[in-house]
């Protein structure tokens, strides 16, 4: 069975779409069969993974309000083994649709559950907010992976989805693990970068993932041409920093 990870965090900017394609990218490299769920309306995993958002005939919103089914929405990548359930702006309307509908914060579960079987990870990149669209990615997930950035107001909001995540465990999904946080845009010449570190892990009583992210020019430049950092410059210290996060999370796995 598959396991079901959703990276989460209300705060823009903070490394979390970057962090699903190249978490995806080199757990496929591993040779794992991997699904990437794009459940953010601006779609820039799915443009960073390569996919033209206009030609896209089905997507995470069709299936959410039930035009296609979860295999007719999952096409191929670039990336070997890597598969995609594209977004695009269509999805932002896709609250004020389902308002009617019961148990609408299960519809991505009930669907995911159909396919979970056939792919070792599942790795659904949740929009900036907490808003239905994140709460149908805990209902699916088993853990949430929180990116969280080397800067000041790291901690901000932090508490607010560590409560939302409570909330999700103790009324929608007792299963919903905090698989932990990564710390991304690190920059080695700035004291505050190591001050942030610190004060998370003195503050955050959850499981923090040794590999740290740098701040790294080739991550920037990686999504405009369409491919995960591992296939655009495999070489870089971001290629090296997203594997080992994937070697971090397939041994978490084996725990």
């Amino acid at each position: 069975m598959g396991r079901i990870i959703a990276i989460a965090n209300q705060k823009g900017g903070v490394g979390k779409t970057t962090t699903a394609i190249n978490l995806s990218a080199c757990l496929a490299e591993t040779g794992k069969k991997v699904l990437t769920i794009d459940l953010d309306p601006q779609g820039n995993t799915t443009s960073g993974l390569g996919v033209e958002k206009e030609e896209l005939e089905n997507t995470v919103y069709e299936l959410m309000i039930g035009q296609c089914t979860i295999r007719e929405s999952t096409r191929n990548t670039k990336v070997d083994n890597l598969y995609l359930i594209p977004s695009d702006i269509n999805l932002a309307g896709a609250e004020i649709e389902l308002l009617d509908i019961n148990e609408k914060e299960y519809i991505l579960k009930n669907e995911v559950d159909y396919i979970r079987d056939d792919f070792d990870f599942v790795v659904i990149d949740c929009p900036p907010s907490l808003n239905m669209l994140t709460i149908n990615a805990m209902t699916t997930a088993d853990t949430i992976l929180v990116p969280i950035q080397c800067e000041y107001y790291a901690l901000e909001g932090l508490s607010q989805l560590v409560h939302t995540i409570n909330l999700v465990q103790n009324r929608l999904n007792p299963n919903l693990q905090m698989e932990g946080v990564v710390f991304t845009m690190y920059d080695a010449r700035t004291n505050l970068s190591l001050q942030v570190v610190e004060n998370v892990k003195s503050n955050l009583d959850t499981k923090i993932y040794k590999t740290i992210i740098p701040r790294n020019i080739r991550l920037a430049e990686a999504p405009s041409y369409g491919l995960p950092i591992n296939l655009y410059d495999g070489k870089s210290a971001g290629a090296e920093s997203y594997r080992l996060l994937a070697k971090e999370v397939i041994e978490r796995e084996d725990i």
